[in-house]
C-alpha cells in the first residue's frame, strides 16, 4: 500500500449536526477533538509507507483510532466496528456519515509498521505536542516515575514444559520447511511425544520419573541438532528462528556428559538476562520484585505532578524484565529531554537512585533526583554498633582517610567495583589496628586485622552524603509524599488498559502497546480536567478509618 498525504481536513456539517444532536453534552472522542483539534497528521507517518502502491487508509487517522482503542479497552473488529458506526467516533476523525472504516486488520498491519520503524512514540509525541499548545502540560516542576512487571503474551511454563514446547516448535516449523526429509530424520515415538502442546497435568509426578523425561527431551533434541546441522540435510534449515531458539534453549539447559546428555545444573547455565523462559517470545525474560515473579518485560511510566493541571505521562519505557530500576534514569531522562519535557524535580522510589545517577541527573540535565538511597549494610552498624563511612574523616587532597580513633590509612588506590563502576579503595595496615581496642567493633569479619572501605567518587561521595543528610529532614519527607501519586497511574493503566500483560510478543510490539497505553491515559486525564472531574481520592478501609480517628481522638485530649 503507498500513502498519498491528506491534511486532516474540517469536520463535515452533517457529520458534526448528527454528533450535536446525539451527543449534547459531548463525549470523551468529541471533546478531544474540540479542544485539542486534529492529533495527528499522514505526513508525521509518510515514511512507513511506500511512494507507489494502492492508497492506504489515513495513518494519521489510524493512530487515533489505536489511542481510542485503548481508552476503551476495545478489540480491533471492535475498533473497526465503531469507526463505521459509532457517530462520536467519526466526528474525531473527521469523517463523512456514510464512510465505511476499513477492515479490522488494517490496525494489525499498521502496529506492524509502527513497530519496524519505532514510531510509537510518535503517537505519545502528537498528544503532549496538542496538550502543550493548549497550556495543559507543564513540564519545568515535578515529575514521578514508577515501574511495574508485564507478563509475556506467550503462558508462563516450567521447565518440562519448557524443553517439551521448545522442540514441539522446531519439528512443527522444520514440518513446513522440509516435511519429507522430516519424516526420514523423526524417530517413531517422536509423534506420540511432540504432537500435541506440553501440558504439566501430562507429566509424571514422581520427581524421578519428570528427571527421566527431561533427558529424554533432551536426547531427541539433541538428535534433532545433529540431524539438522548435518552436512546432508536441506540448506537453510538451521537459519530458522524456531531452530536457534531450539539451540540456544539445548546449550543453556543441556550438555554431554561421557557422550551421555545431562541436564545442567544451575550454577551452571547462564545468568537471567541471557536465559530464554518459552520459545513463543525470544526476548521476554523471569525475573523477581519484592515476591513477584514473572516471565516477560518491565516498564516505567513517568508522569507530571502539579496541582493545576493534568497529571500527563511524558515518558514510556519498556525494557526486558532483569533490567533493575537503577539503570534506567539516564534513559527516562534522555526521554524526557527529547521532548523538552525534563522537570525541576523528579521523585521515584529507592529501586531507582544511586550517587552515579543523581550527579548524571544534576551535571546532563539539571534534574534535581529524589528518592530513599540504599541503607547501610555494614552488619554492625545496621546492628546500633561499629562504625560506618561517615565516622571516617576523608581528606581527599592528601587522598588519606583517618578513622575515629585517630589512625590513618596506608593505601589510597583506585579501583572498580563488582558493577564495574570507579571507586576508591581505602585500607588501613593491619599493624595499627590489630591493637586498637575498636577493631572487632569496626570490622565484620572476625580473622580480618585491618579496616578497608570503598569509596565512590569524590563528587559522586559528596553527592550522597548530601542526599543522606537531606533524606532526614522532616521537610523533605513531607515532600516525597507527592511521588507515592504514581502508584494510582499504574492502577489505571492495570485497570483500563491491562497494563500488567502484553497483548503482543516481543520487546517492540510490547513496547507500542505501553506507548499506546500512555496515550490512552493522557487522552483520559486530559478530558477529566475539561470536565472538571475530581481526581480520585485514596481508598481507606472501614477498619482504617477507625484506626484514623482514635489517633485524631488521642491529638485533641
Amino acid at each position: 500500500m503507498s500513502m498519498q498525504p491528506r491534511g486532516p481536513g474540517a469536520i463535515p456539517a452533517e457529520t458534526m449536526r448528527v454528533a450535536r444532536a446525539a451527543f449534547p453534552k459531548g463525549s470523551l472522542a468529541i471533546r478531544v477533538r474540540d479542544q485539542l483539534g486534529p492529533l495527528f497528521t499522514d505526513e508525521e507517518f509518510a515514511d512507513l509507507f511506500p511512494a507507489r502502491g494502492k492508497p492506504a487508509w489515513s495513518p494519521g487517522r489510524l493512530a487515533l483510532v489505536l489511542v481510542l482503542q485503548f481508552v476503551e479497552g476495545l478489540t480491533d473488529r471492535q475498533a473497526a466496528e465503531a469507526v463505521r458506526a459509532r457517530i462520536d467516533f467519526k466526528y474525531a476523525l473527521g469523517l463523512e456519515l456514510e464512510d465505511p472504516g476499513f477492515d479490522f486488520s488494517v490496525l494489525s498491519e499498521f502496529r506492524d509498521r509502527l513497530t519496524r520503524a519505532d514510531a510509537g512514540r510518535r503517537v505519545l509525541d502528537g498528544i503532549l505536542v496538542a496538550a502543550r499548545e493548549k497550556g495543559l502540560l507543564k513540564s519545568a516542576g515535578r515529575a514521578r516515575t514508577d515501574s511495574t512487571h508485564v507478563s509475556s503474551a506467550a503462558r508462563e511454563l516450567n521447565w518440562l514444559e519448557l524443553v517439551a514446547e521448545t522442540l514441539r516448535s522446531a519439528l512443527n516449523a522444520l514440518a513446513q520447511a522440509a516435511p519429507d526429509w522430516l519424516v526420514e530424520v523423526a524417530e517413531p515415538d517422536w509423534f506420540r511425544h511432540y504432537a500435541t502442546r506440553a501440558e504439566d497435568s501430562r507429566f509424571p509426578k514422581a520427581r524421578a520419573k519428570r528427571d527421566e523425561v527431561g533427558l529424554r527431551i533432551g536426547a531427541d533434541g539433541m538428535r534433532l541438532l545433529e540431524a539438522v546441522f548435518d552436512p546432508g540435510a536441506p540448506h537453510g534449515l538451521g537459519a530458522l528462528d524456531e531452530v536457534e531458539i531450539l539451540r540456544q534453549v539445548w546449550v543453556q539447559h543441556f550438555h554431554l556428559v561421557e557422550g551421555e546428555v545431562a541436564r545442567r545444573d544451575p550454577k551452571d547455565r547462564p545468568p537471567g538476562a541471557m536465559r530464554l523462559v518459552t520459545p513463543y517470545d525470544a526476548e521476554a525474560r523471569g525475573s523477581v520484585k519484592r515476591g513477584t515473579m514473572w516471565d516477560g518485560y518491565k516498564v516505567h511510566l513517568t508522569e507530571t505532578c502539579e496541582p493545576d493541571a493534568p497529571n500527563l505521562i511524558t515518558s514510556v519505557a519498556t525494557t526486558v524484565a532483569t533490567i533493575p530500576d537503577k539503570a534506567m534514569a539516564d534513559t527516562i531522562h534522555n526521554q524526557l529531554a527529547a521532548r523538552d519535557c525534563l522537570p525541576g524535580e523528579h521523585w521515584v522510589d529507592a529501586g531507582y537512585p544511586t550517587a552515579a545517577q543523581i550527579v548524571t541527573a544534576r551535571r546532563e540535565h539539571g534534574v534535581a533526583l529524589h528518592g530513599p538511597l540504599q541503607e547501610v549494610t555494614v552488619a554492625q552498624v545496621k546492628s546500633g554498633g561499629g562504625y560506618g563511612q561517615d565516622a571516617f574523616a576523608i581528606d581527599w587532597e592528601r587522598q588519606q582517610v583517618t578513622c575515629p580513633m585517630g589512625r590513618t590509612s596506608t593505601r589510597w588506590a583506585m579501583g572498580t567495583s563488582q558493577q564495574l563502576l570507579p571507586v576508591v579503595k581505602v585500607r588501613f595496615s593491619p599493624a595499627s589496628c590489630r591493637p586498637c581496642p575498636a577493631l572487632r567493633d569496626c570490622v565484620s569479619s572476625p580473622k580480618v586485622e585491618g579496616r578497608t572501605l570503598t569509596l565512590r567518587q569524590h563528587h559522586e561521595h559528596q553527592a550522597l552524603q548530601q542526599a543522606r543528610a537531606l533524606q532526614q529532614t522532616d521537610r523533605w519527607k513531607e515532600q516525597y509524599k507527592i511521588r507515592a501519586g504514581v502508584e494510582g497511574t499504574i492502577s489505571q493503566g492495570v485497570q483500563r488498559c491491562g497494563l500488567r500483560r502484553s497483548r503482543y510478543r516481543g520487546l517492540a510490539k510490547t513496547s507500542l502497546q505501553h506507548q499506546l497505553t500512555g496515550s490512552a491515559l493522557n487522552l483520559a486525564r486530559i478530558e477529566a480536567h475539561l470536565t472538571a472531574t475530581p481526581r480520585a481520592h485514596t481508598r481507606t478501609s472501614h477498619f482504617a478509618r477507625l484506626h484514623s480517628a482514635e489517633k485524631q481522638l488521642d491529638g485533641t485530649k
